[in-house]
């Protein structure tokens, strides 16, 4: 899988186009806004675009998915079931935090943990990860050994907790007990901000050091 990280929005959210290198098919994972900057990026790759995937419900990740959807004639992949009040709610979040208005969407297809995407002839694995949000997921590369992680960890930090229906031990627990097990190598592209790797944030990050669960 090969992917491209492009921050859209004035939350600078990481957008990430991936894509199967047999088949130059791809997905774009959290379009929050900016969709000409989004579907230039598409084009310079040489990639054609099947399907939108979703990590959870939050404006700025998904505030472009409905025109995206309905201009590409593009299926929409997750979130999980528990974030279905955030999309609901797109129209009330737009208003909050001063964004054009957007449509609310269904998801084709609303995603568990332990449920594969396909892009192209690659194989995400799609863990369900809640505590900054309830239907919060992460899609897992095996091969190249990629997550795209949302807002559920960052280098140094993790996900915020306070919005409805958070929770940070849950948070925490999904983070040391459905992530870190995949390895300390794996690299993953967080919701916002620069990549790191689950070994690093095990050794690192104050919030799920492996020091402070001794």
């Amino acid at each position: 899988m090969k992917f491209l990280i492009i921050p859209v929005t004035p939350y600078q959210q990481n957008c990430s186009l991936i894509w199967c290198e047999e088949t130059m098919r791809g997905a774009l994972v959290d379009p929050g806004g900016d969709l000409d900057e989004l579907l230039t990026a598409v084009a310079e790759q040489g990639v054609t675009l099947e399907k939108i995937l979703c990590t959870h419900g939050h404006l700025y990740h998904v505030g472009g998915v409905a025109a995206l959807a309905r201009q590409q004639h593009l299926p929409i992949e997750g979130p999980q079931r528990e974030d279905s009040f955030w999309i609901d709610k797109l129209a009330e979040q737009c208003r909050l935090f001063g964004f054009p208005p957007t449509d609310s969407f269904t998801p084709d297809r609303w995603l568990e943990d332990g449920d594969t995407v396909t892009v192209g002839n690659q194989t995400l694995q799609v863990l369900h990860c809640p505590g900054h949000t309830p239907g919060h997921l992460v899609f897992f590369d095996p091969v190249t050994r990629i997550a795209i992680v949302g807002d559920v960890l960052f280098q140094g930090s993790v996900g915020r907790t306070d919005f409805p229906k958070g929770n940070f031990d849950t948070l925490v627990h999904s983070i040391r007990e459905k992530l870190f097990p995949l390895g300390d190598d794996v690299g993953f592209i967080p919701g916002h901000g620069p990549m790191s790797t689950f070994g690093t944030e095990r050794k690192m990050n104050p919030f799920v050091a492996d020091l402070n669960f001794g």
